[in-house]
């Protein structure tokens, strides 16, 4: 099979993935935590695999050894992809007020909030309802993208574009105060 699977036989990719599509979703969930996460991951390590299958050398090991590799380098990416996430939101919620004067924490949160609610709500529709999904519901990106219908690349483009856009604005805006 893995002959084939080199060569381009259809047919091995699909034994391929009846043999180890379990596997690779799995490992992907145990180490994302996040079954959405991890189906992503799935099809992402056998579409990669197939697209790439010329980089695959029968004679270096097992057909299953080279998807697992694949499978590990695609977790890590998306674990990255998940660190930017949070330090999109990070440096997005740091520029609510870094020039704003001190005052206690409990009217620095109200504060925040109230600056990154305003925000929100200058966002276009898509952007806006993916990142109120995201802060008020805490849902990851995959359960928004099943909430909204929306395919999950999009949705992490809104995610990504809105934290930006707010991230700007505040920028503007704290400069204007100091």
């Amino acid at each position: 099979m893995a002959h084939g699977f080199a060569g381009g036989d259809e047919s091995c990719l699909s034994e391929a993935y009846r043999r180890w599509g379990a596997l690779v979703f799995t490992v992907a969930a145990r180490k994302l935590g996040d079954p959405e996460e991890a189906k992503d991951v799935a099809q992402q390590v056998f579409v990669g695999a197939w697209r790439g299958r010329e980089n695959y050398d029968v004679q270096r090991g097992s057909l299953k050894t080279w998807l697992m590799g694949i499978t590990n380098k695609k977790v890590a990416d998306q674990l990255a992809r998940r660190a930017r996430h949070m330090r999109d939101i990070e440096t997005a919620v740091a520029a609510a007020g870094p020039d704003l004067p001190q005052r206690d924490g409990a009217a620095d949160s109200v504060l925040d909030f109230v600056l990154l609610a305003d925000e929100l709500e200058k966002l276009p529709d898509q952007q806006q309802t993916v990142l109120k999904t995201a802060f008020y519901e805490d849902l990851s990106q995959a359960q928004i993208a099943r909430r909204t219908g929306l395919p999950l690349g999009t949705v992490k483009s809104h995610t990504r574009r809105g934290l930006i856009r707010m991230r700007n604005r505040l920028e503007v805006d704290g400069g204007a105060h100091g």
